[in-house]
């Protein structure tokens, strides 16, 4: 006789069966706490510790309710296992986990993938009211709580019935549904062949005549803004929304019309850097939040309408409870009851504060409203999300940007020379230093060591205002030259060669450093241009106090930031990236490795200056292919070559390189997919994707129809 062993005692099968429903549903509520309070900042910050409690909050919201329900529906008529009569409150407390489901308004989507699972949600919400309704029938004879119950059942309903409809709406191809034009014809080619046919049989002297095409020249602007409005707030977010609702085809790929593209260089090539920031801020906003919030569900008519009935019920369902008799109820059970109605309450009212004070109700607001209190209280609002373009910030300024910037407000940069120096292998290693060589390894075993790389190497710095105008400068100068939409295209695909096309550069210099910018492939220029840029920047410290050697540092170190640590928003450009930057790296570890460098005490910079310096002391009159052949795809000593031809121009080669850089920053934005910069807006923004909708508001690039409408045809019968 076998004798049966129980592995899990008694006690804690009683204390599970007592307690996993409570626990459940308390942690789902905890869960809507932290999506609606921290979905915000994922949009602020490309924190890896905030994401992660984002993502990891997002996907078990719903697997707690769901797991919650079916606690409820398996232990409906076991008193036993939930306390005295306490049925009712196990079918009360079903439309909450419906509430739940339904999820906060700051996030549907934590990636656009998640989109397209609109119909799987829409399952979930039929099977999970039929499980709300099964619970409540179950207990319906002698349930003393049904009218709150059906109260919250109608406001559950309704709030997963708004996710699901969001996710519907913010799927890509909805999303291009929404905007597609009517059908259009064209002329009635066959009745007008009809008629031109029967004038020819009765032999009338007939021919077709095609109206002209309006030119360019006589195309006026019917979009301007008003004195003032770039320093009225309202009228920002206003603009900025006239401009959404053309560019947001972007995403989609659409292609927009002539009269739309000379709109919207007209209105931004008017204005000033700083301003055109800003604009673009609120636009990318809009197109974070109607891709990965309820914002465009709820703040319809119909939307707010069911916000309305839903935070309705659930307060006449707070004050039923609060009169109804509750003696029969476990105490503590009733203490989890109130914390769930006020729990709903406090989060709709969470919410309804985020839906008034959001940028989609200032457009909404009609002239005749922007003078009124509510004006006003908006305008203080929305001038704490005025970017600060400081530095050095303060502890006000820093709250601020916490709680209300649109964005990062930062560029991330990864440097290969101080990467490099830091990961090199040492030639002698002592004993203190075996634990971290197999650390190193076993990461790079596990397949984490990019991870590792990724927290440890990239750093942030601020987007002062210099390089900001002068990549806005740039790209207006080139929009002045992008009357066709050839010129247009020609631009866009620049990376280099363009600048180097200007008058101020001599025909030596132009066959000089073409080579290096496109007879190369574009990771490869974007290595060799960095490591020339670092080469530069630590060699000549008396040129480096300028706005441009700033300005080409800065965007050496983000170009390869996007190359190294985002490669999908590069991939469709990159080609062997990641394979020539480890080659690369690999080589310059060998270097460094075989050579004594000093301590660097003031943070690195005298050690990385001396490597610099160490590695244009090598003899590069035979180029490093000859050598070394191509095997290897590292482009160190290629790059000190280039440094060394740019150290030749003295003092224009900061011009030169800053000009470069935007190019090539320009080149990223106009070729890499639209999605993938919709990507990054939930994970604190990229400058790349400021650039890419800057250029499609200059004009500049391939989405632009070459004509608009279509001609007129009269049918002309001669006398």
């Amino acid at each position: 006789m076998v004798s049966s062993i129980n592995p899990i005692p008694t006690s804690v099968k009683k204390l599970w069966e007592r307690w996993n429903l409570r626990s459940f549903i308390l942690l789902s509520l905890t869960l809507q706490t932290i999506l609606i309070l921290g979905a915000p900042f994922r949009k602020r910050a490309p924190n890896m510790a905030i994401i992660f409690i984002i993502w990891s909050s997002y996907l078990l919201a719903d697997w707690a309710a769901n797991f919650a329900i079916g606690l409820i529906s398996n232990s409906q008529g076991n008193a036993r296992g939930t306390g005295d009569n306490n049925e009712d409150l196990l079918a009360f407390w079903a439309p909450f986990l419906l509430l739940h489901l339904g999820g906060p308004d700051t996030i549907t989507a934590f990636a656009l993938e998640d989109n397209t699972l609109w119909l799987r949600h829409f399952l979930g919400l039929i099977f999970q009211v039929i499980a709300a309704i099964y619970v409540f029938i179950q207990s319906f004879p002698t349930n003393k709580l049904w009218p709150s119950t059906i109260l919250l059942f109608l406001a559950g309903t309704i709030k997963y019935a708004e996710r699901t409809r969001g996710l519907y709406l913010a799927s890509l191809d909805n999303f291009k549904e929404s905007m597609l034009k009517k059908p259009d014809p064209g002329p009635n080619y066959a009745k007008l062949m009809e008629e031109y046919s029967s004038k020819k049989e009765a032999k009338l002297p007939t021919h077709i005549e095609l109206t002209a095409e309006r030119s360019k020249e006589s195309r006026t602007v019917t979009y301007v803004a008003e004195p003032g409005d770039m320093e009225n707030d309202i009228a920002m977010v206003r603009h900025a929304y006239h401009f959404y609702k053309i560019f947001r085809g972007l995403i989609v790929d659409l292609i927009f019309s002539f009269h739309e593209r000379f709109e919207s260089r007209a209105f931004f090539q008017e204005r000033e850097a700083k301003d055109a920031f800003r604009l673009i801020a609120i636009e990318l906003n809009f197109v974070y939040e109607a891709l990965f919030t309820k914002a465009v569900v709820v703040h319809s008519m119909r939307g707010c309408i069911f916000r309305a009935i839903s935070f309705t019920a659930v307060s006449i369902a707070l004050g039923f409870f609060y009169k109804l008799e509750k003696h029969d109820y476990h105490k503590f059970d009733v203490g989890i009851t109130y914390t769930l109605l006020f729990g709903a309450l406090g989060l709709d009212s969470i919410a309804l504060f985020m839906l008034i004070f959001s940028d989609w109700t200032v457009a909404a607001l009609t002239k005749s409203w922007q003078k009124s209190f509510v004006a006003t209280i908006l305008k203080k609002y929305l001038s704490f999300k005025r970017p600060s373009w400081s530095e050095n910030t303060s502890c006000l300024d820093w709250i601020r940007q916490i709680l209300f910037r649109r964005w990062y407000e930062s560029i991330s940069t990864f440097n290969l020379i101080d990467y490099s120096l830091k990961e090199r292998e040492k030639m002698f290693p002592n004993i203190f230093d075996y634990p971290g060589i197999a650390y190193i390894k076993i990461i790079d075993l596990l397949g984490l060591k990019d991870l590792r790389d990724k927290m440890k190497y990239r750093h942030s710095t601020p987007l002062t205002r210099a390089l900001w105008e002068f990549i806005f400068k740039e790209l207006q100068s080139k929009s002045m030259l992008a009357d066709d939409p050839e010129t247009a295209k020609r631009i866009c695909s620049a990376r280099g060669d363009w600048v180097l096309q200007d008058s101020d550069w001599n025909s030596t210099e132009h066959s000089t450093f073409l080579r290096y910018i496109v007879e190369v492939d574009y990771d490869q220029s974007i290595l060799l241009w960095h490591i020339a840029t670092e080469f530069c920047y630590n060699m000549e410290w008396s040129d480096g106090d300028g706005d441009g050697c700033k300005i080409s540092k800065a965007l050496s170190d983000y170009m390869l930031y996007l190359l190294v640590m985002q490669p999908t928003l590069t991939s469709s450009v990159a080609g062997i990236g990641q394979i020539r930057f480890r080659d690369t790296c690999a080589e310059a570890k060998k270097f460094f490795s075989r050579r004594e460098l000093g301590s660097g005490r003031s943070g690195g910079d005298e050690q990385q200056q001396e490597a610099c310096q160490r590695i244009l002391e090598v003899n590069t009159e035979v180029e490093p292919v000859a050598v070394k052949g191509d095997r290897s795809k590292s482009v160190l000593f290629d790059a000190c070559i280039l440094a060394k031809k740019l150290m030749d121009l003295k003092e224009k080669k900061w011009e030169l390189m800053s000009k470069v850089w935007v190019e090539l920053l320009s080149y990223t934005a106009g070729h890499c997919r639209a999605n993938d910069h919709v990507q990054l807006l939930s994970k604190g923004g990229e400058l790349v994707t400021f650039v890419w909708l800057l250029m499609a508001h200059f004009g500049i690039g391939e989405q632009f129809q070459i004509n608009e409408g279509h001609a007129r045809a009269k049918l002309i019968v001669g006398k």
